[in-house]
């Protein structure tokens, strides 16, 4: 079984559901379903939340455990050759943290995105200068080349928002001390603030800014967070199930299950209202550029 973190999220994520399933019905724990594949307890979950792809062979022996029909192996056989399609972010395997070729996956799935910061600018709307002071700060021990090679790669997932087939719908809600926080200096800063007006113009892309007058707000409570929806299919249904992205010091965490869902739909409704409209979050934006080009 490959543990590499190549592949399509998406097939990898259904797959994994699939086989979850399957162990399920056969009444096998995660510990139980190790032992009989002779794999770590660490492999099969990586495999049941979509974060390592399977050969269609490995497919077959787990399906057999899992006492799986003849119809179902076939099935997750071809999709486990689905999940070895690489997308264009493999390019930059050398550069994107482990874990993290799952979020550029499901990016790229998306239709709509929820997004709330309350530090910095998020990574869909910041300028190359602003991801590199950020990217430099976050690895002081990296070289100028693999900080430019982030770089790159951030810009690259920017490619979203203005795509021409099917641009992803962004709603982000930034809290003003993002607007206030000098990174890279006045002069990045005004270009920085200057590209968030700017993109805020796109018919896709709503941007709003939480002023310190709000008082408490959920985002104040939840820290930053992203809900990544997923279109639709011929019944309505979402193709996949819609993810929240939590971010921390040390890690991420993807969460799915429906109350957690609900928790932070309920927590970004509120952010969002809580926030000023676009237009005046617009004004406030190219008033802290001013007051930065005025030194």
């Amino acid at each position: 079984m490959s543990d590499g973190p190549t592949g399509s999220t998406v097939p990898r994520r259904q797959l994994g559901r699939y086989l979850r399933d399957l162990r399920n019905q056969a009444g096998l724990t995660v510990r139980a379903a190790a032992r009989e594949l002779e794999r770590a307890e660490a492999t099969i979950w990586r495999i049941e939340t979509g974060q390592t792809s399977l050969r269609s062979v490995d497919v077959e022996v787990m399906c057999k455990v899992y006492g799986a029909s003849g119809g179902v192996t076939k099935a997750l056989k071809a999709l486990a050759k689905e999940t070895k399609a690489k997308g264009w972010w493999h390019a930059y395997g050398d550069v994107i943290a482990e874990g993290f070729d799952l979020f550029i996956g499901l990016e790229e799935a998306t239709e709509r995105l929820d997004w709330y910061e309350s530090d910095l600018v998020p990574g869909l709307l910041q300028t190359p200068d602003y991801a590199r002071a950020i990217i430099s700060a976050h690895l002081p021990d990296e070289g100028p080349d693999e900080v430019e090679r982030r770089v790159q790669l951030r810009m690259a997932r920017q490619v979203l928002l203005s795509r021409f087939f099917k641009p992803v719908q962004l709603s982000a809600v930034v809290s003003e001390s993002v607007l206030r926080r000098p990174v890279g200096g006045h002069t990045m800063m005004v270009e920085q603030l200057k590209h968030l007006a700017d993109v805020s113009g796109l018919p896709n892309v709503a941007i709003r800014v939480v002023p310190f007058n709000a008082g408490l707000h959920m985002g104040a409570l939840s820290g930053m967070f992203g809900i990544l929806r997923f279109p639709c299919n011929g019944e309505g249904r979402e193709v996949e199930p819609s993810t929240v992205y939590a971010e921390g010091f040390t890690g991420a965490l993807y969460l799915d299950k429906p109350a957690e869902l609900e928790r932070y739909d309920r927590a970004f409704k509120d952010i969002w209202h809580t926030a000023l409209d676009e237009n005046e979050s617009k004004h406030l934006i190219m008033e802290m550029a001013g007051k930065y080009a005025e030194g």
